[in-house]
């Protein structure tokens, strides 16, 4: 897709505090083979589909929860099995994260290195979501604080995906919104305003 014809969609994006396993998470962990032709369907519509907005974003929001109450199983529907996640450059440079995670055994071992330097519950708490087409940018915040001493932790949080046929294929971490935002061609303007991809 050229720079010059993304379709931007950004939208709020709250996460219940409570939450449990819903009916299709159950159906698609059961029967995983489900979840593909339905992603790719839903990865072909135009980020301006009213049918792929609500199904990204809900995805999205379900699998946050599911994070937030250490359903990683769940966290992970949606996602590619060769997937790679790349946590924030600052993670790296501490020597307290890989430069990248691979499939779901890394997910989960990135996670638990990641718990291990967090004082209390480790909460991710989504305030937007950005629908680029083959990318898709959440910018959070991460109440608490750190636990580990010279781990620069923020409490921003930014991830950008990158999909393959409608399945994440990789995500990069931010500790910065805006270093999350110009990773994707947006850009704050004064003001707090956002502007569209550069061409």
């Amino acid at each position: 897709m050229s720079e010059e014809n993304v379709t931007v969609v950004r939208e709020p994006l709250r996460v219940r505090e409570r939450s449990s396993r819903t009916l299709d998470q159950r159906l698609v962990l059961r029967f995983p083979r489900l979840l593909a032709p339905y992603a790719r369907l839903v990865g072909r519509l135009p980020p301006r589909s009213r049918l792929r907005h609500a199904a990204v974003w809900r995805s999205f929001r379900l699998a946050t929860e599911a994070f937030n109450r250490r359903d990683l199983d769940a966290a992970l529907i949606g996602y590619h099995r060769e997937r790679e996640l790349h946590p924030p450059r600052e993670f790296v440079e501490a020597g307290f994260a890989e430069s990248c995670y691979r499939g779901p055994a890394g997910f989960r071992k990135f996670v638990a290195e990641w718990s291990e330097v967090w004082a209390g519950e480790l909460r991710v708490e989504p305030s937007e979501f950005i629908d680029l087409g083959d990318r898709l940018v959440a910018l959070a915040m991460l109440p608490g604080r750190a636990q580990a001493s010279g781990l620069p932790l923020s409490p921003k949080w930014a991830s950008v995906f990158t999909l393959k046929d409608g399945e994440v294929i990789s995500q990069h971490d931010y500790l910065d919104h805006d270093e999350a935002l110009e990773a994707v061609g947006l850009r704050e303007e004064p003001g707090g305003e956002k502007s569209a991809p550069s061409s």
